[in-house]
């Protein structure tokens, strides 16, 4: 078994997977949400950006993997957590991590050639909102390393012509994200928003574009309810979306 440091602890994600988290790298419910709305084929080759502790990634492995994930992380202890997780694991020709920069990644990836891209970004603007004085968690909350536009950018660098880019946002930043994917040539073709419960309005959006789509064709979803009916809380859909993860999360 995978040595553990001090402060971190195995988290399971269902069907076998687990993956190592702490204080500083940890995931959300937004994570899981992400992973299912961009949710790879078996023959597509993928890459997560700000990968953090790699939850994504993992995920994506837990039934039908894809062809190959590239998990890209800019941070040096989440990147080596992340290699432990996928040691553990046992998905080492499945995975590759890579400690960079999204913004340079010239030499490090082969561009044009992924069939999806999916990032769960830093949700406030550079400069907005309190600055947490944890370096962790201020990139992992705020612009301070890369903007949209270098997110965006980079995605269209990365996807083959029709590849698909996912995301998921705060409301507040619909526009952000849209005219962006717009001006990097990723056109939005599919947003959902979620919602805690009926009576609450949207916290979050997953949207997707595709690197050169034409202009229009937008799908909008129903939402996604997060709490349901159930006696977990939980709605059908979420406990469906969770999976066997959802015995670690009740």
């Amino acid at each position: 078994m995978t040595a553990l440091k001090e402060g971190e602890h195995f988290e399971p994600l269902g069907g076998g997977i687990k993956v190592i988290v702490s204080e500083e790298n940890r995931f959300s419910t937004d994570t899981i949400l992400l992973a299912d709305f961009a949710s790879p084929k078996k023959h597509e080759k993928v890459l997560e950006l700000g990968a953090g502790c790699g939850a994504i990634s993992l995920i994506w492995c837990r039934n039908t993997p894809p062809l190959h994930i590239t998990s890209v992380e800019i941070q040096c202890g989440a990147a080596e957590m992340m290699n432990r997780s996928v040691a553990e694991n046992r998905l080492e020709e499945k995975i590759t991590v890579l400690n960079a920069d999204l913004k340079n990644l010239n030499g490090l990836v082969e561009y044009g050639s992924y069939d999806m891209v999916a990032m769960n970004p830093p949700y406030k603007i550079g400069g907005g909102g309190i600055v947490n004085p944890d370096k962790n968690k201020q990139i992992a909350r705020h612009e301070t390393e890369c903007t949209l536009d270098d997110i965006t950018g980079t995605a269209a660098k990365l996807l083959r012509y029709g590849g698909r880019f996912c995301i998921c946002q705060r409301p507040e930043r619909l526009c952000d994200v849209f005219i962006s994917m717009r001006n990097a040539g990723i056109e939005p073709k599919r947003l959902r928003m979620v919602q805690q419960r009926y009576s609450k309005a949207p916290k979050l959006f997953l949207a997707e574009g595709r690197r050169g789509g034409n202009p229009g064709g937008l799908v909008v979803m129903p939402a996604l309810f997060i709490e349901g009916e159930t006696e977990s809380g939980l709605s059908q859909e979420m406990i469906d979306i969770y999976g066997d993860y959802k015995e670690s999360y009740l």
